[in-house]
């Protein structure tokens, strides 16, 4: 089923409806990044707790940094359908926003290979951002997470892509 500019399709059902993973084995390997963001709202006595470092669970960004990486290496595990990557870099940055009040989370990824890194990112920012809630839930129960997009994709055939 080809994409049309009328009617776009979906590139993991196939002609049957049937769930499938898609077959990159003909697209070359080309480099490929994508950037994906996040946000975790709180009150302003929570992340002054996580910035003075007295969170009852430990380093909440530091720890939040980790499980963000890891989660971009084991994308595969979570999404039933993404390919399994040999990620060449995971960034996981996490900004405290006195204005929102919460953290900002960014995370880009970047592959040489034959299918994108979209999903990588967006489930480096969704973990890390839950990681955040988990560690601080004690202290705040209405933290809420907000706006997981991807804003930025390079690479492969659909091009450049920025929100």
């Amino acid at each position: 089923m080809a994409d049309t500019p009328d009617k776009p399709s979906l590139t993991h059902i196939d002609a049957r409806g049937e769930a499938r993973m898609v077959d990159v084995s003909d697209k070359p390997a080309t480099e490929r990044t994508a950037t994906a963001e996040g946000r975790v709202v709180m009150s302003a006595a929570t992340l002054e707790l996580i910035m003075s470092g007295n969170a009852k669970k430990g380093d909440v960004l530091g720890t939040a940094r980790i499980a963000g990486i890891m989660a971009a290496k084991r994308t595969s595990d979570l999404i039933p359908l993404c390919h399994p990557l040999a990620l060449s870099k995971v960034t996981v940055d996490i900004t405290p926003d006195a204005a929102l009040p919460g953290c900002l989370v960014s995370a880009t990824v970047k592959v040489t290979g034959p299918t994108g890194v979209e999903m990588e990112a967006l489930t480096a920012v969704s973990v890390a951002c839950l990681t955040i809630y988990d560690m601080i839930k004690a202290a705040e129960r209405g933290v809420r997470i907000e706006g997981i997009r991807l804003t930025e994709k390079l690479g492969g055939k659909s091009g450049h892509y920025r929100a």
